[in-house]
């Protein structure tokens, strides 16, 4: 574990998560953003993550330390380190912004380098299709918190071969989490469940079924869900949720999976859920 490097493409909430994951487990990880000032509310996100688990007493507050010590912060790609075993790339949910990620990024490392995206719903054999070691490229998807949330998706592209696939499982386990196989697919499974179950209930509060508590309530306590679907959808953001909802609509060629009206107004007027303060509920 302390001879494996990772290379984290992204410095936002799953990078920093990523991140902080890959150095309690030993490795020494190496988290790339052009934005120095990205790079730097990073590290800050995953101090502040390590204090409260050390304040919760899950870890002893010398491995705070031990953890950051373990991390680079490197702010061109060229400076990358040639040899790692994995590059996990976190970047914005953008197709065309992932392609010119990973085309760089085969043509920098050989070919015993696994190639990984933290796609949420995009096509893993579309971001592969720009490489000309397509064998290498994989979905690793990881869920928000990624500290705290155990469960991992291994998405095989139409070309990952079985190595590369065995040797993410691995990695995925060596975290301590738990991976699910999947074949690619838009949405994956947990947001090709998860996401219609948001998109529907935006709709029942739009026509005025329901209210947003009671529509919460319902599912928590009719589903036993642990947070309804309106409070998920401001804490995942309604614009992330609004793109994967765009994907399953493209992919599928489905009605249903239509997004809510309602949805794409509050994105078009900046309500994004928790982290612009409003969403379906109020932040202060």
């Amino acid at each position: 574990m302390k001879d494996k490097k990772i290379c984290i493409i992204g410095s936002g909430t799953m990078g920093a998560g990523i991140a902080q994951v890959c150095a309690q487990s030993g490795m020494n990880v190496f988290i790339y953003d052009k934005d120095c000032k990205c790079v730097d509310k990073c590290m800050e996100i995953m101090e502040k993550n390590l204090q409260k688990a050390a304040e919760k007493g899950k870890i002893r507050t010398g491995d705070i330390d031990n953890t950051l010590g373990r991390i680079s912060k490197i702010l061109n790609m060229e400076e990358l380190p040639d040899r790692v075993n994995f590059v996990v790339e976190a970047a914005v949910e953008d197709l065309s912004v992932k392609k010119s990620i990973f085309k760089n990024l085969d043509e920098k490392y050989d070919s015993s380098v696994i190639l990984a995206t933290n796609t949420s719903s995009l096509s893993i054999t579309e971001i592969a299709s720009v490489t000309k070691k397509q064998y290498r490229v994989i979905g690793i998807h990881f869920f928000n918190p990624v500290q705290i949330m155990n469960l991992v998706e291994i998405i095989r592209g139409i070309k990952t071969s079985d190595d590369v696939f065995l040797k993410s499982k691995k990695f995925i386990e060596e975290l301590g989490k738990t991976p699910v196989e999947v074949k690619d697919s838009p949405g994956f499974i947990v947001n090709r469940l998860l996401i219609p179950m948001i998109n529907e209930a935006a709709n029942i509060l739009d026509e005025g079924i329901s209210g947003r508590e009671d529509i919460d309530a319902a599912m928590k306590l009719g589903a036993n869900h642990p947070i309804g679907p309106l409070a998920l959808a401001d804490l995942i953001g309604l614009d992330i949720c609004l793109k994967i909802m765009q994907v399953l609509y493209k992919g599928f060629s489905d009605s249903k999976y239509r997004p809510s009206p309602l949805i794409v107004r509050m994105v078009k007027e900046g309500f994004l859920g928790r982290k612009s303060k409003k969403g379906f509920y109020d932040y202060n």
